[in-house]
């Protein structure tokens, strides 16, 4: 791939630092070592018509490689990864576990974990919460017994790094403000390798940069 480009926001708002999707994204191209440049969007562009052919839904991340576009960061993830021997082995059988955990997170582990995170830090104040969290926390709790069970004594989800793991310690990541994966240690020290890499290091630091640079002025 040639000439990549990664659409993110310009900025976010502390709670949601480190978490917005096209981290997943640029960690994956760190991972493959391909240079890649990033343009920024206000909230507002969202909506515009332009960024709309880029991403139908007006959501981060947009992504362009030799001048075709796609959305979704898994898929961008997979596209990546299935370029990349790095994110994703070579022969078939490999491919296709690694291809199914990629879907694991993306629709099994995350959902209920998305959920729970728009509880706490968007509608915590609702009523409806209070009644809805405990039945989503249980729900949470199950996958993430399933996805500790798998893990064992294991670095990774398979035999070694993949774009599987890459997606399902960004999934963990959502729970960073709960202590639901610090009470698993298994699952503590998977997210905790996952971060240690220097390619989600530099990834990280890369979107927190473009955020404080466009950070709000204070009133």
């Amino acid at each position: 791939m040639n000439k990549i480009v990664v659409w993110g926001f310009r900025w976010a708002p502390p709670f949601a630092q480190g978490l917005v999707r096209d981290l997943r994204v640029r960690w994956a191209l760190e991972e493959a070592g391909l240079a890649y440049d990033v343009q920024l969007i206000d909230f507002d562009e969202r909506h515009a018509g332009a960024y709309r052919q880029r991403q139908p839904f007006g959501m981060v991340p947009a992504f362009e490689a030799d001048g075709r576009g796609l959305f979704e960061s898994g898929a961008v993830v997979h596209r990546i990864a299935a370029e990349s021997p790095l994110l994703m082995p070579v022969d078939e059988p490999a491919r296709a576990e690694v291809v199914s955990w990629m879907f694991a997170a993306l629709n099994t582990v995350e959902p209920p974990i998305q959920s729970l995170l728009e509880m706490d830090l968007l509608h915590a104040d609702e009523p409806w919460v209070a009644l809805r969290r405990p039945a989503v926390v249980e729900a949470v709790n199950a996958r993430l017994a399933v996805l500790a069970g798998h893990l064992g004594t294991r670095d990774c989800l398979l035999d070694r790094f993949t774009a599987a793991d890459l997606l399902m310690a960004t999934v963990l990541r959502f729970l960073r403000h709960t202590d639901l994966v610090d009470g698993c240690p298994t699952l503590a020290a998977y997210v905790e390798r996952c971060e240690a890499r220097p390619a989600f290091q530099r990834a990280l630091a890369a979107q927190l940069a473009d955020y404080a640079r466009h950070a709000p002025l204070a009133a």
